[in-house]
């Protein structure tokens, strides 16, 4: 009897237990927003919310996107987080009239599970940025467009040739667009940019050959056409369409097949935390431009008067914190130092007067470095033209102000040293037996030799400064010799 107690009171136990415990194994979704141009913000805020969803055991991180591209660091560090995840990672380019252009498009085709909302596109994926910058490009305008008649007739059965390009009896093949001839640097970043996609859409079986086309033709295309030649695996309205849809898939994670079970999806927004808000802030250009002057000039400012720390203190965190989001960015070395050289030279400017042809060539020094501060044409990662041109202003500005104020205080006169005593006049208070007089000039005794016999309150004038001692000589006696 009491055994039958005790087993009817676990069942009702284990019981109890799984319906509180059935909610707890429900599927949780990770939403991650990626909005705007992806840059060093944007990647950190992505793999570390990727790493702690992994922590967490999540079952799905759905990438919410809608950007026009970004910088190539940033992308990759990102694809490389999607790849090496342990858990699956879709990316959904939504809501309707979002894109997922450049730097989207090399995450979407690296997700295990590729989705667009309707109305939505992605492509132009030409790498457009040859230097340290190493960025992407935003989508082109309608009229720059790629025919979309001649980007759709890929089917995955097609084999391309060994360039990557359909055969030449294939009357679908489409035109080569009349650009100029690619310099060897474009090439090697366009062939770099082209194998890199291709190995990404090889990944998990998706059109290869039309991610080649979105690099070496920068071609763009919408959702329906993505889904009908296999660069999408299927077109999703809203989250439950996503978990629904990719319900019994088989993905390839870390290599292994992987067949997708979800179940009462419970979805979990994630938001930007203070670190990313922050990161985002200083990683603009034009904030990070901002902080490099603010710095400069505030420890110029510590230099010229040393003692009221405030400048100093500034300055040196604002040139800090421009520093670091610098080292984040595409930034040209040659700009930097021109904006150096800028500054430098309007400073020689107002120590040494040329005329104004240090500060002129400083100025036009400092503005050059500023256009070029920046190494890339990515759309959000440019500093503003006016921004440039206000600093600008201001710095030749204050250069010519200070020039100014050195002209005039160099035309007053000697008000302090031992240049103001010659012309003063004194009046001896005390002659010694000796023949030695002493005047009180400046608040200080002096005592003065002169070439003729000096009585106390005698008026003398101070003609020269030789050591301690003054050297006078009677008002008359120069009014003489201006007589004769």
């Amino acid at each position: 009897m009491k055994v039958s107690v005790k087993f009817a009171l676990l069942f009702c136990a284990a019981i109890a237990f799984s319906l509180v415990i059935k909610p707890l194994h429900a599927t949780e979704v990770w939403v991650i927003p990626i909005d705007g141009a992806i840059g060093p913000a944007t990647a950190d805020f992505m793999v570390r919310e990727l790493e702690q969803a992994q922590l967490e055991n999540a079952d799905l991180v759905i990438l919410r996107m809608d950007t026009p591209g970004g910088l190539d660091v940033a992308m990759r560090d990102m694809i490389q987080a999607i790849t090496n995840a342990s858990i699956p990672v879709a990316t959904w380019v939504a809501p309707s009239g979002a894109r997922a252009a450049s730097a989207g498009t090399y995450i979407l085709f690296a997700s295990h599970i590729a989705t667009m909302a309707q109305a939505t596109n992605l492509g132009a994926a030409t790498p457009v940025s040859i230097g340290g910058g190493g960025g992407m490009p935003s989508p082109l305008s309608d009229d720059e467009d790629a025919d979309p008649a001649t980007n759709n007739p890929f089917q995955p059965a097609t084999t391309p040739d060994e360039t990557g390009t359909q055969p030449e009896d294939n009357a679908t093949e489409p035109q080569p667009s009349a650009q100029a001839p690619k310099s060897a640097m474009e090439q090697k970043v366009t062939n770099d940019a082209r194998a890199y996609i291709t190995g990404l859409a090889r990944l998990h079986g998706r059109n290869e050959e039309w991610a080649q086309l979105a690099v070496t033709e920068a071609a763009s295309i919408d959702a329906i056409e993505a889904l009908e030649i296999n660069v999408i695996d299927f077109i999703a309205n809203n989250l439950d369409d996503v978990v629904a849809n990719s319900d019994g898939r088989t993905v390839l994670i870390r290599g292994e097949p992987v067949t997708l079970s979800f179940d009462n999806p419970q979805f979990v927004e994630r938001v930007p935390d203070w670190r990313a808000e922050l990161l985002a802030v200083i990683t603009n250009p034009n904030v990070a431009y901002l902080l490099l002057m603010i710095g400069i000039y505030g420890l110029i400012l510590e230099f010229y008067n040393p003692g009221i720390g405030l400048p100093g203190v500034l300055g040196g965190i604002c040139l800090l914190l421009a520093m670091y989001a610098l080292q984040m960015l595409p930034v040209s070395y040659a700009g930097l130092a021109l904006i150096i050289l800028g500054i430098a030279l309007m400073l020689a400017e107002a120590f040494s007067p040329s005329f104004g042809l240090l500060g002129i060539g400083g100025v036009i020094a400092f503005i050059f470095g500023s256009i070029f501060l920046l190494d890339t044409e990515v759309p959000g990662f440019q500093i503003a033209l006016p921004l440039i041109a206000g600093v600008s202003l201001f710095s030749a500005l204050l250069v010519f102000s200070l020039l100014g104020m050195l002209l005039k205080v160099r035309r007053a006169k000697v008000t302090t040293g031992r240049e103001m005593m010659i012309g003063r006049t004194a009046v001896i208070n005390d002659v010694q037996d000796n023949g030695k007089a002493e005047v009180m000039l400046g608040g200080e005794r002096w005592q003065v030799e002169s070439t003729t016999p000096l009585h106390e309150g005698q008026k003398v004038i101070v003609t020269a400064i030789n050591g301690l001692t003054l050297v006078v000589r009677a008002p008359q006696q120069e009014n003489k010799h201006a007589g004769s």
